[in-house]
């Protein structure tokens, strides 16, 4: 439980009791850190830095990416049982909004998100949740693997948004545990000409190592146009790619992003940075590029990102780097807050 900046103690709270008959009640095994380039990852780190904003607030639970075994289920419970391994899907919406009735439950106003206050996260025992939020996986998939079905849905979320598809050309900006997770759901979506982009040359090694994917490095000393033209020379793609995919959340990177693609071209914003930004507006006009947004993940892409670990068209084991028992959970948020490993994992029970 969260107290405070870096104040981390075990406590103990009431054992969740079913109250619902479609409740699930998980036993944890593995909690994910990540804190790269998203949001709601890189809240956990900046909640382990700085704390809940309100006092009320604490003691705080945090963990938003976790897998598990099925420990008790509601009478009216049918999609699992107790002693399956699941996935645990984080966002619960209300069900009854036009939002969540046409399929866009991750922007439903009233959702709650684990480890979001004032929403306590998984890094529990026991973690409560709606049935039809857990996803059985497959006996030859671990449990560890199962704790990044949640990044691959941010990934698969996005390229959905994007419209990714074969004979496109794409740019992933930022190889971050997304960056890296989106290039490779590109890829298992049938694109062969996808470029990655980062100024970590040892995250570009990780990218080509993974995905075998070409790299590009931007120089912080040019201006986003001229990384524009040194990354279309070097690529020779006189016209541009047709989507971009931002991991970042870096301005100068998403005003490279739009210099980079071709007249007609999709720019999707996945990495979330300053709340207000600066693009270059005449660029998006002439070329009549559309800017989407995207947060999360939304109806099926948790269950098309299970299929593709499962079938193993993305392979998550080599993004895992460091696995921290429970007892020394702050040690996981350090590890990431330094950016040390891609996937660090919080260990709750072994399997």
């Amino acid at each position: 439980m969260l107290f405070g900046p870096q104040e981390a103690r075990f406590g103990k709270r009431p054992a969740p009791q079913i109250e619902d008959p479609y409740e699930v009640i998980v036993s944890i095994s593995y909690v994910g850190v990540c804190g790269s380039d998203h949001k709601v990852s890189r809240m956990q780190v900046h909640l382990w830095m700085h704390g809940q904003r309100d006092p009320d607030g604490l003691p705080f639970v945090m963990g938003h990416e976790a897998s598990g075994i099925v420990h008790t289920i509601g009478d009216l419970v049918t999609n699992v049982k107790p002693g399956d391994r699941v996935a645990i899907e984080p966002g619960f919406p209300c069900r009854r909004c036009n939002l969540c009735k046409s399929g866009k439950y991750n922007i439903c106003p009233s959702v709650q998100f684990a480890a979001h206050p004032p929403t306590h996260g998984t890094l529990v025992r026991l973690f409560k949740i709606p049935g039809d939020f857990v996803y059985r996986i497959p006996d030859h998939v671990s449990l560890k693997e199962a704790v990044l079905v949640e990044p691959l849905s941010v990934a698969v979320h996005a390229n959905r948004i994007g419209q990714t598809a074969p004979g496109k050309k794409i740019l992933v900006l930022g190889s971050g545990t997304i960056g890296l997770l989106v290039a490779a759901v590109a890829k298992a979506f049938g694109v062969d000409a996808i470029y990655v982009a980062d100024i970590n040359p040892k995250k570009l090694e990780t990218s080509r190592s993974l995905l075998g994917r070409q790299t590009f490095t931007p120089s912080l000393s040019s201006t986003p146009e001229q990384n524009d033209e040194t990354f279309k020379s070097k690529a020779d793609l006189s016209r541009g790619v047709d989507i971009v995919l931002e991991c970042t959340g870096v301005e100068s990177s998403a005003q490279t992003g739009v210099h980079a693609l071709a007249p007609g071209g999709i720019f999707v914003q996945v990495g979330m940075g300053k709340e207000v930004q600066a693009l270059p507006i005449l660029a998006v006009c002439e070329k009549e590029i559309v800017v989407k947004g995207t947060f999360r993940y939304a109806s099926g892409d948790y269950e098309l990102a299970l299929g593709l670990l499962a079938s193993g068209k993305v392979d998550v084991k080599p993004l895992i780097s460091e696995i921290v028992p429970f007892e020394k959970a702050s040690e996981a948020w350090e590890l990431t807050r330094r950016g040390e490993g891609i996937k660090n994992l919080i260990e709750m029970v072994p399997e």
